[in-house]
């Protein structure tokens, strides 16, 4: 019997509030702005399997970024669209930090819009590429 929604908490998610994590190690990110993001990650949890659409974080200030954590070194092996910022991958020369929040408690300004489960710990690079390029 598979759960979705049910509590993981990989060990690079912080038990309480929120933390820095470099990508390319634990995960690899995509980042969308704004209502472009939030139309991206709707159409992923309407497409996923029990709504379990993988890790999306979301900013509630400034631009409203909305990153897509994928499986490390997944990044780099798609060609994404104008306006969908990367972050991982080993040919990256700089390092990138990606803010993450606690699964509860005062987090903000950052929250989860999709939290990782057992059967989706990170988003399906295929199905975030198609939906990015469908919202374009």
């Amino acid at each position: 019997m598979t759960m979705t929604n049910a509590i993981h908490r990989p060990d690079w998610i912080p038990a309480s509030g929120h933390q820095l994590r470099v990508t390319g190690i634990h995960f690899d990110a995509v980042r969308i702005e704004g209502a472009r993001g939030e139309r991206v990650a709707g159409r992923l949890i309407e497409s996923a399997d029990g709504g379990d659409a993988g890790p999306i974080v979301c900013e509630a200030t400034g631009y409203r970024w909305m990153y897509f954590l994928l499986a490390p070194g997944e990044v780099r092996r798609h060609d994404w669209p104008l306006g969908v910022q990367q972050f991982g991958g080993r040919s990256t020369l700089s390092l990138t930090y990606i803010g993450i929040p606690a699964l509860d408690g005062n987090t903000w300004p950052l929250r989860w819009f999709s939290e990782p489960t057992p059967d989706a710990p990170y988003v399906d690079a295929e199905s975030l590429l198609a939906a990015a390029v469908s919202t374009g």
